[in-house]
């Protein structure tokens, strides 16, 4: 795996950064440690039934629906959960067919399964299900820009995967700058001017979502995504989520401390992920102006088979999305120590206060094309 910067955005000239979750399937892999995830995109299930049934609107009403239902999942990783959400999907449009009365010209499925270049797409392949009703396509290159031919698609999945932010923000590298983020990871607790880059850069990665979106999806088509995100109105440093990222500071301050980490390398590491509030989401789709927002609704903490997460998933979750990328930049000698640290600490603040904690959440958001 490689952490790289590509021209992946042609039409926006946009340049993006990718950081690969872990492959594999060995017990730091997405694969085994996004259960969390999976569950939520479960739990998400009948309210995707009920808003396709209601709210998808491509030529039903002339009854003449598209004899190809187009369906793309962005930030879709190595799986199994692009699966499940698929699968969700799927079944949703069919029912949709179903109460219509046009069970007799269902359309043929065509999934384009979406991450960047440097996502393990040959894992995917190899894992996607035998008995498939789809036909599966593998669409490299930010979700940032333009990556489909225009009104292409029917349908937009995404879950977990906006949050994460084209670039580290400028501003927070350059020495000579005073949101330079020096001595931290994140911008949680950080100056003003860190945090204003970071939202910053946060809204012109919306914007360009939003406008490569309106280009290719279908009028009347549906956008659903499941996003990570905080509680309106409050500050990022009381976000459990945004703790967790914090923890990952302290115990690189540690190695520092320690001649593990060398005070330069640790200066110039910073997480490129942005949680954003539902207000703050509904006020991008407003500033594009191409989509209706049909529901944004904050989702409960779902727990995994009814128990908390445990202090190692939580490690593990972390280390499955942030490992590629510590690895990138401090060196994959460091990985093994670092996680150690990182779960003792989870340990000393109890893991449910960054895995459950109030302020931080996950919302269901409904879009459909104009």
């Amino acid at each position: 795996m490689r952490l790289e910067r590509k021209m992946e955005a042609k039409e926006s000239g946009k340049l993006s950064e990718a950081y690969p979750m872990k492959s594999g399937d060995g017990p730091y892999s997405y694969a085994k440690t996004s259960v969390s995830q999976k569950v939520v995109i479960d739990f998400t299930k009948q309210l995707m039934n009920k808003e396709v049934g209601e709210k998808l609107d491509i030529g039903f009403s002339s009854s003449s629906p598209p004899e190809v239902f187009s369906i793309a999942d962005l930030g879709c990783s190595v799986g199994p959960n692009t699966f499940s959400a698929v699968e969700n999907i799927i079944e949703a449009v069919e029912l949709k067919f179903e109460t219509l009365g046009l069970t007799s010209i269902k359309p043929e499925f065509q999934v384009f399964f979406n991450d960047h270049t440097s996502n393990d797409f040959n894992m995917l392949f190899k894992s996607l299900p035998p008995n498939r009703r789809y036909y599966a396509a593998g669409v490299p290159g930010s979700f940032y820009g333009r990556i489909f031919p225009e009104a292409s698609l029917h349908f937009v999945h995404s879950s977990f995967a906006v949050h994460w932010l084209s670039q580290v923000p400028e501003e927070v590298m350059d020495k000579s700058s005073p949101a330079w983020n020096k001595g931290r990871v994140y911008f949680s607790n950080s100056r003003d001017e860190v945090i204003k880059a970071y939202k910053d850069q946060h809204q012109n990665d919306m914007e360009a979502f939003f406008k490569a979106r309106a280009e290719e999806v279908v009028c009347g088509g549906l956008m659903i995504l499941i996003i990570l995100g905080i509680a309106d109105g409050i500050h990022p440093s009381e976000s459990g989520g945004h703790r967790g990222f914090d923890l990952i500071g302290s115990c690189l301050m540690d190695m520092v401390e320690k001649g593990t980490v060398s005070e330069e390398k640790f200066d110039s590491f910073n997480i490129p992920t942005y949680l954003m509030s539902p207000h703050e989401f509904e006020e991008a789709v407003k500033r594009n102006g191409s989509f209706t927002a049909e529901r944004i609704q904050v989702l409960p903490h779902v727990k995994v088979n009814g128990a908390s997460l445990t202090a190692q998933q939580v490690t593990n979750c972390v280390r499955s999305t942030l490992g590629e990328l510590i690895k990138q930049h401090f060196g994959e000698e460091i990985v093994d120590e670092l996680f150690d640290l990182y779960l003792k600490k989870v340990e000393e603040v109890h893991p449910s206060s960054i895995a459950e904690a109030d302020k931080t959440l996950s919302f269901l958001a409904v879009l459909k094309r104009n």
